[in-house]
């Protein structure tokens, strides 16, 4: 595999480490095949050279030249008045939610969602505003008549008042799947019908582009504010833009100060971003198509195998073999009929990380780093795995399913 212009070796299925070179006084270690998120790609030589030359200021000045740069080619691409850069794609929803909600206001948001189970319940405890959360479909989308049905009566002294959607868009919980354009539009005018706004958490908002083969432009147009990581798919190495209106973009960039996002420099992280969000092959949005297509092989070869079924929950209800056709991003849940850790512990040994994730569940993450020569290693280090892990049916022990209830688990899930 060739990082740039380095090389770098791969182990294959059984392969041992290699033994300390002359003069070394550890043993020399591989670099493994990670699939444990997109969160682990390492950025390209091009955006370290990039960092390394940036032009810089202060940002909380408002004077950092790239980081100025990178914001107004971010609100250019989504078709929105002004954009922010943060730390994280967390900081990003809390600060938008801050933008959005007087104290107390109530968001509506779908249960599993990340903004409800994955950041410590910051809309309460920083933004201090409730949740209604409701179930989540294994589309990923809330049924608009509950979405309708959840507004609050603001005339009723009991209740809070409802002021704001959020939708994910990928909804990582049911396996990275993309809301389409027509129902961010549905819900966008439920929204607007009510009076409040639609903010839509797009942590692999790209990812969704490129699945409903749609521009930025078109999918953002629903959101009032929509946030995108840019160190996942997109490989930098850290940050997310927020984008919106002028005036809401004022509050949020408030926001941040009070969070502590405050950043000086900035200018170095932010020229990794400006790369990633060219047009065509200089960029890393198109080349998103081939993470889908490493991850759809991954899953076509493994639901083959004896002792990979379904994920369960969300991601594709019920028991039975795993489904490739509901991979339409790059991600790959799967349950083994294996003791989890032992599965993942045998994968390691042979140089492939994945994490378990939540139902029982076992995740797989494409991205930049993994090409599709690594997808075969990978699919080889499956089969071996299985046949090195002591059989578990589904519901025996740790193995279980996810029982039926009214409500799902709260369960966190890994960024």
């Amino acid at each position: 595999m060739v990082l740039g212009q380095h090389q770098v070796a791969r182990r294959g299925p059984g392969a041992r480490e290699p033994g300390p070179a002359p003069g070394d006084t550890l043993p020399r270690l591989m670099p493994p095949i990670d699939l444990r998120s997109d969160t682990v790609s390492r950025p390209t030589d091009a955006m370290r050279r990039a960092m390394a030359a940036a032009e810089v200021g202060d940002d909380v000045f408002g004077d950092d030249p790239t980081v100025i740069a990178l914001q107004e080619r971010a609100a250019e691409l989504l078709g929105k008045e002004a954009a922010l850069f943060v730390s994280s794609g967390s900081m990003g929803n809390i600060v938008s939610l801050v933008a959005h909600l007087p104290r107390g206001h109530e968001a509506i948001a779908g249960f599993n969602t990340h903004v409800v189970m994955d950041e410590q319940g910051g809309h309460a405890v920083i933004v201090g505003s409730p949740v209604r959360a409701l179930p989540d479909r294994p589309d990923g989308t809330m049924d608009p008549d509950q979405i309708r049905g959840s507004f609050r009566d603001p005339d009723d002294a009991h209740e809070a008042i409802t002021g704001l959607i959020v939708i994910e868009n990928t909804h990582a919980a049911t396996g990275g799947q993309p809301l389409s354009l027509a129902y961010e539009q549905e819900v966008a005018s439920i929204a607007h019908e009510r009076g409040v706004p639609l903010h839509i958490d797009g942590a692999r908002f790209f990812n969704a582009v490129i699945a409903n083969g749609v521009s930025p432009k078109e999918l953002a147009a629903p959101g009032d504010t929509v946030t995108f990581c840019l160190s996942k798919g997109l490989g930098c190495p850290i940050g997310s833009i927020v984008v919106g209106p002028k005036d809401v973009i004022r509050r949020a960039w408030r926001a941040r100060k009070l969070v502590g996002g405050g950043t000086r420099q900035a200018g170095i992280l932010a020229a990794a971003g400006l790369l990633a969000l060219k047009d065509g092959d200089e960029g890393m949005i198109a080349r998103l198509a081939d993470d889908h297509a490493n991850a759809r092989r991954l899953g076509e070869a493994i639901s083959a195998m004896d002792g990979i079924r379904s994920p369960g929950h969300l991601a594709q209800p019920g028991d039975g073999a795993l489904d490739p056709g509901r991979i339409r991003t790059n991600f790959v849940l799967f349950r083994v009929e294996r003791d989890r850790k032992q599965f993942l512990a045998e994968l390691k040994s042979r140089g492939v990380l994945m994490v378990e994730y939540p139902h029982d569940q076992v995740r797989a993450v494409t991205h930049h780093n993994v090409r599709a020569a690594d997808i075969e290693t990978t699919i080889a280090a499956v089969a071996e795995s299985l046949r090195a892990t002591s059989p578990r049916p589904l519901g025996a022990g740790a193995m279980s399913a996810a029982p039926a209830r009214p409500a799902p688990t709260p369960e966190p899930v890994t960024a």
